[in-house]
């Protein structure tokens, strides 16, 4: 133990003392946005909205008060395939029938878990892991591609958004209030040799029952009109959610895998990971799959993608250096210590493994900036927080930002030939950096 002293602290007193810079803050600060004091004017003008390779896509979407950004960004991605087909000019798919779906299986998977770890003391530290995670809106790729491949994929105005979708706060609580309290019970069954399956049955049943009442009983089938570019109305009857993912999305998402920067010394680039108890569907069609490399060849491969007319579905800690009045992410346009007198510089790998920073939130990458030197130096993005704004809800992001901060991307696996992307993955543990959902 090392305790403060009274001459510590005359110490302290006597730094603030000496320490101009704090001291005129000091009334500065009684009124002002700490955050808005940090920003710097001469760099953030060199965040200007223009692209050198600009893919065209849709308006902005909107996942309002919840946590569904990775399924939004997803849904961005194969809207575009279906609009093509179809001849739309703005189209949404149902962002709320994947949620349905998900909250739902990990509801099954979170049963799974539990009973596995039944000998497990209470406290251990993985048994508190999955409980105190419990059931939550945030995901991967992966995930989404395991409901899609499960459940099909319908138009949004065919199973649309209600009040409890936009606003998930409440649905969570409750759902992890009632796995919480019937955690215990289904412990003790297993402890006790007792056949769960009928307990399991019954907990499953609820929590259908609840999600329907929350999002509305998903479809079998459904009917569908629409108008298309040319003012022409069709008429799409009796097609289920499976018949209408065969038709207008294919096997496009059998050809994308996720590769990630992720620099630590425990992950060797040009090795692939999985992260244990982070699949949301049981007997799903894959598990968390990440291939990692170093940032200049995963932006190489982003640029690619992005040349050959695709987005790209991508992860990020949105929550650093970021302005929303200008839509920008930006670390130069913020000069913190200077403000603070905290110098918090650390590097990629000290800022996962102390949480400083961790993918947080998907979006999707739709162009990028190439330099007079050939290398990009910003980079346009589709965000989900809707169309109001600057640039119509897209928003942009410096070069150095996205060194820092991007984490995931969602490429062709065409991209990738020369690399052992199949080999079996290195599996990490569940409270890994790498294991955090994008929300």
């Amino acid at each position: 133990m090392t305790p403060i002293t009274k001459d510590a602290l005359t110490a302290y007193r006597d730094y603030y003392a000496a320490d101009t810079m704090r001291q005129a803050l000091t009334t500065m600060l009684a009124k002002g946005n700490l955050g808005d004091l940090t920003f710097v004017t001469a760099a953030a003008r060199k965040m200007q909205f223009q692209f050198s390779v600009d893919v065209k896509t849709m308006p902005s979407t909107n996942q309002k008060s919840s946590g569904r950004c990775w399924l939004f960004a997803a849904t961005n991605v194969l809207r575009e395939i279906v609009a093509k087909k179809l001849n739309l000019e703005n189209f949404e798919l149902s962002q709320s029938w994947l949620a349905f779906w998900d909250k739902f299986e990990r509801v099954n998977a979170y049963l799974d878990a539990i009973c596995e770890t039944a000998s497990l003391p209470h406290d251990d530290r993985l048994v508190d892991h999955l409980v105190g995670t419990g059931v939550h809106d945030g995901g991967q790729w992966d995930m989404f591609v395991n409901i899609v491949d499960k459940y099909g994929i319908l138009p949004k105005n065919a199973y649309p958004e209600t009040a409890q979708t936009g606003a998930t706060g409440q649905l969570n609580r409750h759902i992890n209030t009632y796995l919480r309290a019937v955690a215990g019970k289904l412990r003790d069954a297993v402890n006790a040799g007792e056949d769960v399956t009928a307990m399991r049955h019954d907990i499953l049943c609820r929590v259908f029952s609840f999600l329907c009442a929350c999002y509305g009983e998903p479809p079998e089938v459904f009917d569908w009109e629409y108008k298309d570019k040319d003012g022409a109305i069709h008429y799409m009857t009796g097609m289920t959610p499976a018949q209408f993912r065969d038709e207008y999305i294919g096997d496009y998402l059998d050809h994308y895998v996720s590769i990630i920067n992720a620099p630590t010394a425990d992950k060797p680039f040009y090795k692939t990971y999985t992260v244990k108890y982070l699949n949301n569907v049981p007997g799903g069609k894959q598990d968390i799959l990440y291939y990692n490399l170093p940032m200049d060849e995963f932006k190489a491969l982003v640029i690619r993608q992005l040349q050959d007319g695709e987005i790209v579905w991508f992860g990020s800690d949105c929550g650093k250096f970021g302005d929303r009045e200008t839509k920008a992410w930006d670390d130069a346009s913020y000069n913190e210590a200077q403000i603070t007198g905290l110098d918090t510089s650390a590097t990629k790998e000290e800022m996962l493994w102390y949480h400083i920073s961790q993918m947080n939130h998907a979006m999707c990458i739709t162009g990028v900036n190439i330099g007079e030197d050939g290398r990009p130096n910003r980079w346009k993005i589709q965000n989900s927080w809707g169309a109001d704004g600057a640039n119509g809800g897209y928003y942009m992001a410096s070069d150095t930002w996205f060194d820092k901060f991007v984490y995931q991307a969602v490429v062709n696996r065409a991209y990738l030939e020369g690399h052992d992307i199949t080999a079996e993955p290195i599996v990490l543990d569940p409270w890994d950096p790498m294991g955090s959902l994008a929300d």
